[in-house]
């Protein structure tokens, strides 16, 4: 099981934060670090500073990291054009050396598109969309150096692209997709998707969106395991009860509830939901959202009392 960091910076970071719990991940040796893609707080935090922007502070990460892989969980497809957004991708690939991996989602969060003047279409229409992206997205990945790509669809139309620049990974980056939608999201899953991510759900309703994931591919011929599973759970984990109380109590949940919900509690318990996990469904990489960016102790703990007993 790999263990990788995930935050949301949207709830309160500044760039700063963000390249503090960056590197103390990739010292602590986590397989990656992800971070959301959002520019309007969620509940009643101050989101102070304010947001930042994702590929902007993953290209900085690139130049300022030089292990760990880093990525987005995930981007949303109505915040960028998918031709600009294909060439910072590529280009943050470059820059960090081939390290990049590429969650794309379609979008979801109302009043960030109302604050922001952001079109968010109606639901059939956004998914049209973000089928185009992934599309136009892979394709100017793929296009060989001397030809050029072209899409002619109904939301997006290119000419004679040159597909450039090409990230350092090739064809390209892994592609991340996600979500629980029981038709559209695992067929497009099977067409383009590498991993395959269940964000904060439970293990039965995670098992039966792997399943619905891998028959799609089956029905493309991928084969069955060539789409990586992944979650993401919500983390607060403490050597003893009044830790994991404090833990909890920063980021404004409960400790009974995190426990049902999240990885939380004695380093013994959190051992064992990522081993109920793993049994159940197959889960190789595991999202540790960490909402605590202050506390590096946590990361020291999970790091060198969690993740030897699950590797």
């Amino acid at each position: 099981m790999e263990l990788r960091i995930f935050t949301e910076p949207q709830q309160g970071a500044s760039y700063d934060d963000l390249l503090r719990v960056a590197k103390a991940s990739e010292d602590a040796g986590f397989g990656a670090f992800f971070r959301s893609d959002h520019y309007l707080k969620m509940g009643s935090v101050s989101g102070l500073p304010g947001p930042t922007d994702a590929w902007i502070t993953l290209a900085g990460l690139a130049r300022e990291t030089s292990r760990i892989r880093l990525g987005t969980l995930v981007t949303a497809a109505t915040f960028r054009h998918p031709s600009v957004l294909a060439i910072s991708v590529a280009q943050v690939d470059q820059m960090s050396g081939g390290r990049i991996e590429f969650g794309l989602g379609s979008g979801w969060y109302a009043d960030e598109h109302t604050a922001y003047g952001i079109d968010l279409p109606p639901t059939r229409e956004l998914f049209d969309r973000y089928s185009e992206q992934l599309a136009i997205i892979t394709g100017l990945w793929d296009t060989p150096e001397d030809t050029t790509f072209s899409f002619d669809g109904e939301h997006y139309t290119l000419k004679n692209a040159p597909g450039l620049p090409k990230p350092a990974q090739r064809p390209r980056p892994p592609v991340i997709l996600g979500g629980t939608g029981k038709k559209r999201t695992p067929e497009l899953a099977a067409r383009y998707a590498d991993e395959f991510n269940v964000p904060f759900n439970d293990i039965e309703t995670a098992k039966a969106q792997y399943e619905r994931v891998d028959a799609a591919a089956e029905a493309l011929g991928r084969q069955r395991g060539d789409i990586t599973r992944s979650a993401a759970l919500v983390v607060a984990v403490g050597r003893d009860d009044a830790e994991v109380a404090r833990r909890a109590d920063a980021i404004g949940r409960e400790v009974d509830e995190l426990k049902t919900n999240g990885v939380a509690g004695s380093v013994a318990e959190a051992v064992d939901t990522i081993g109920r996990w793993r049994e159940a469904t197959g889960i190789s990489r595991l999202y540790l959202q960490v909402l605590d960016l202050s506390d590096l102790d946590h990361l020291e703990l999970i790091a060198s009392e969690i993740m030897p007993q699950v590797a």
